[in-house]
């Protein structure tokens, strides 16, 4: 009877993780640049004598959907929208570096460019910081120029470029800060024809239609493990009764 209640255990366990990424999705569903997490469900293989007929279930959060976001127009000259498959790469708050499709860049007090969640924006040659200016533009291929406070609008001054990463070939995972990493360590190589939109941001990736219907039927599928382990407690009890010696 163990068989059966611990297969279902991992089960409810399994479908209770998921339910927590479904949410976590439908949270972030209007935040700029998220990447919807993906949990995929496999049966994890017991070893050893008289386990062969024991398969628990496991969940795990392996990847997030890479389909871009809607891009919307706002017109801040801050605002960039990423086209194509490259990532901004930023410092993430161990020191590495990460990366992110959020594009609501800010200047921080300290004068670091920073993404709306507050990692820097790295440049050629890591965080970007920018000087006190009076107007700030960002080409097409990342170049961020400027005018000075005081100088000659006819006469911007190029600052730096935002390093946008092209994640192909190389195996990446997304952490639980939303940012995505390179698996095992490292960083990604600059994408020279990678794009950016200016005035314009990239919204969620998350369907919000497909979600609810994620949410039912991992609801459903809890229901069934939760029957499950009521059926293995009414058949335990009616052996015990069969067991149970009269008088």
């Amino acid at each position: 009877m163990d068989k059966l209640i611990y297969t279902a255990a991992s089960g409810l366990r399994a479908r209770l993780s998921a339910q927590g990424a479904i949410a976590n999705n439908m949270a972030n569903a209007s935040t700029t640049g998220f990447r919807a997490d993906r949990a995929v469900f496999d049966r994890v293989e017991v070893q050893g004598p008289g386990f062969a007929s024991r398969a628990p279930a496991g969940e795990e959060v392996t990847d997030c959907d890479r389909t871009a976001g809607a891009v919307q127009q706002t017109g801040r000259a801050l605002d960039v929208a990423v086209t194509g498959d490259a990532w901004i790469a930023v410092q993430a708050a161990d020191g590495s570096e990460a990366y992110t499709r959020r594009g609501d860049l800010e200047v921080a007090p300290s004068g670091v460019l920073q993404t709306g969640d507050g990692y820097p924006v790295m440049g050629g040659s890591g965080p970007i910081t920018v000087p006190p200016y009076s107007s700030l533009s960002i080409a097409a291929d990342g170049t961020i120029s400027i005018v000075p406070q005081g100088g000659d609008p006819k006469n911007p001054q190029t600052l730096d470029q935002i390093k946008l990463a092209d994640a192909k070939g190389s195996t990446t995972v997304k952490g639980l800060d939303n940012l995505l990493r390179v698996k095992g360590g490292g960083a990604l190589p600059q994408d020279m024809d990678a794009k950016v939109q200016g005035g314009a941001l990239e919204g969620s990736n998350v369907n919000m239609t497909q979600a609810l219907v994620d949410m039912i039927d991992n609801q459903r599928s809890y229901e069934v493990e939760a029957n499950m382990m009521k059926s293995a407690k009414d058949m335990d009890e009616s052996g015990a009764s069969v067991m149970r010696l009269p008088g």
